[in-house]
């Protein structure tokens, strides 16, 4: 993100939410809470998200909610329960745990006049917000003050991005500060912070949107580490990009900064400005170093009786780590090896703003960027989970010449691939683009051995998820930042042209509806209880019938 650009929001889909803060604090250096209702304790629903992705492998696949409507009018209110106003840029959430639904957003319209400043402008912040499920009554809204470090490391307006996970009465999300943050759900109130930029170095990149992972008592988050403001140097190669926390208290258990361990010797800084920028575009051509930022989730499942966490990094490998020690497993470049990076969006090599998926010992993902850099030639992977060490689709022979020369690794972990450029011109001019897949921020939805999956451009994919073998596509009309969401046998997508577009799931096409939503739809949908949530960017919706059953 070198320029401003009015496409720019993003901060995930990837991605995310926040909570949390001290009351009566410095309005300008401390995170605050404003109360409206105090949330009552409630029992878990069995239909409750709490989590982005819902589960530990993070499928975006809801079988336990059924009676969701096809089609809705906010215009006319027919099955609409209610709505609620959010601020005017809204990308974390929505989570709906214990009676209460959780939002991250901004402060473009503020509930609370003490963040408005004198001049009578809306103060920028990143806030959670807490409704009351049934009825979309506001209860309360914790507050975060932007990094001072400005835009590199704190996007404007972006709001909060974290997606939390909620547990009981406690949430655990990324405050737009770079902070790991432990909450109260019923009040918003901070229990413990561990502080990524101040205590471990992080140099987050545009904006900290990380959605936590817990198992135990144990807490697993990507840092968001990554480049400078010229998008050329790593200013915390040593700062880890992978965390492991202790729940509990927000202690380090293990960290990894793997991505950015080959910085070891950086250029001086009065090296000639073009040799400097030779030196780094090698390192991440080579797949040695962050290419921009990290803005994906990780994933965990246990294979064969081993425990594995998935980080997707920030150099386009992913990651399995034994979540106990920190050890490596192994590791997948999801780039060519003759794939290389041009900032906005010129080049080939992609990294992750998707999920990772975990779906019958295999992982599932698909490259992107940044949404400012556009579309271009992306790849969704199937990669065996079993496998150990690097088993990645190539490995190089020799790294002396650029593009590198290459050999099929023997131990390959790939499955299937699906993407990569379109060389023949007739099938080019067929299909209006110059690749088979695009980058994307989607992450997959796999039901019944189909993966749903959406590219940037706005075209949702059914693909048998043992082969890859493409059932059907469908264009959407406009750009997506969404995810796919499968719910009571339907697959519901959001896009930019604020179109909810539901299809009938299964291998033949069949599109039941197109809801015209007020915004841009670039959250996710989500079920719970009976009711599926859609969020625009300033707008909260319960979807339902009258008569909504789970």
């Amino acid at each position: 993100m070198k320029n401003p650009s009015p496409k720019k929001k993003w901060a995930l889909a990837v991605t995310a939410l926040i909570v949390g803060a001290v009351v009566a604090v410095s309005m300008l250096q401390q995170p605050g809470v404003t109360p409206g209702l105090v949330a009552q304790p409630v029992k878990a629903g069995s239909a409750d998200w709490s989590m982005y992705g819902g589960t530990l492998a993070r499928n975006f696949v809801n079988t336990k909610v059924t009676g969701i409507p096809s089609e809705w009018s906010t215009e006319k209110g027919t099955n609409v329960l209610w709505s609620a106003d959010l601020g005017s840029k809204s990308y974390g959430g929505p989570v709906i745990a214990g009676g209460q639904v959780f939002i991250g957003t901004n402060n473009q319209k503020p509930r609370d006049k003490k963040w408005i400043d004198k001049n009578g402008e809306p103060i920028d912040l990143g806030i959670m917000m807490a409704f009351e499920e049934k009825t979309g009554k506001f209860q309360w809204q914790t507050v975060f003050t932007k990094l001072e470090g400005g835009r590199v490391v704190d996007w404007p307006k972006e709001g909060l991005c974290s997606t939390p996970f909620v547990e009981g009465t406690k949430m655990y999300y990324v405050s737009n500060r770079c902070e790991v943050v432990c909450a109260d759900v019923a009040t918003g109130n901070v229990q413990w912070k561990q502080d990524m930029l101040k205590n471990l170095g992080v140099f987050p990149h545009n904006i900290s949107a990380c959605s936590p992972l817990v198992v135990g008592d144990e807490l697993f988050v990507i840092t968001a580490n990554g480049v400078d403001e010229d998008h050329i140097n790593v200013p915390a190669p040593k700062a880890p990009s992978f965390l492991k926390l202790d729940k509990r208290d927000g202690k380090v258990l293990w960290q990894d900064n793997r991505p950015t361990a080959k910085l070891v010797a950086p250029p001086d800084k009065n090296t000639d400005k073009a040799a400097r920028e030779a030196f780094f575009k090698n390192l991440v051509n080579r797949g040695d170093l962050i290419q921009h930022g990290q803005w994906s989730n990780p994933a965990y499942g246990v294979i064969d009786g081993q425990a594995q966490v998935i980080f997707p990094g920030g150099n386009g490998v992913l990651y399995s780590f034994d979540p106990a020690t920190g050890k490596l497993i192994w590791e997948f470049d999801c780039n060519p090896k003759d794939a290389f990076y041009e900032l906005a969006g010129k080049g080939t090599r992609n990294d992750f703003i998707a999920t990772p998926v975990i779906y019958k010992d295999r992982v599932y993902i698909a490259v992107g960027q940044d949404p400012e850099h556009l579309t271009g030639v992306g790849h969704l992977w199937c990669i065996d989970m079993k496998k150990k060490g690097d088993i990645s689709p190539e490995v190089v022979t020799d790294n002396s010449v650029f593009p590198p020369k290459t050999k099929a690794n023997p131990n390959s972990g790939m499955v299937w691939h699906f993407g990569g450029p379109i060389t023949d011109a007739k099938e080019r001019k067929k299909l209006g683009r110059n690749h088979y897949f695009g980058r994307t921020m989607s992450t997959c939805a796999i039901h019944e051995d189909i993966c749903y999956i959406s590219d940037l451009g706005g075209t949702i994919f059914a693909l048998d998820a043992n082969n890859g073998k493409v059932f059907w596509t469908h264009d959407t009309g406009a750009e997506t930042w969404s995810s796919p969401y499968y719910v009571d046998g339907k697959v519901f997508l959001g896009n930019d042209a604020g179109v909810i577009t539901c299809m009938a799931a299964g291998k033949t096409k069949d599109v039941l509806a197109e809801n015209e939503m007020d915004g841009r739809c670039r959250a996710t949908p989500v079920a719970a209880n009976g009711v599926l949530y859609v969020m625009t960017e300033n707008k909260l919706f319960a979807i339902a019938t009258k008569k909504a059953g789970n």
